[in-house]
């Protein structure tokens, strides 16, 4: 269920500040949202995989976490990287 590496990669380039950059705040955030929304489709196939629902859940807060960070320190780029992610729903 984890990302393919050509994926990975793909986010890194869109993402982050250069093509080896895979551990800015924004990668992290992006690697997360795709893992995320990976799991959500696996659960609608598989509505009793609980064990798979607790990686969902840290994924989710670490994610959250990292938003509040960014938001923090770098507001301009919060809203740059939850609009191309389309995270908020606004």
């Amino acid at each position: 269920m984890s990302l393919s590496t050509q994926e990975k990669s793909k986010i890194i380039v869109d993402f982050g500040r250069s093509n080896t950059d895979s551990g800015s705040v924004g990668v992290q955030i992006a690697l997360l949202t795709a893992d995320i929304n990976k799991l959500t489709e696996h659960f609608k196939v598989h509505s009793k995989d609980f064990h798979s629902r607790t990686g969902l859940i840290r994924k989710v807060n670490l994610r959250r976490k990292l938003l509040q960070y960014l938001k923090r320190k770098d507001f301009g780029r919060y809203r740059d990287i939850v609009a191309k992610l389309e995270l908020r729903g606004n």
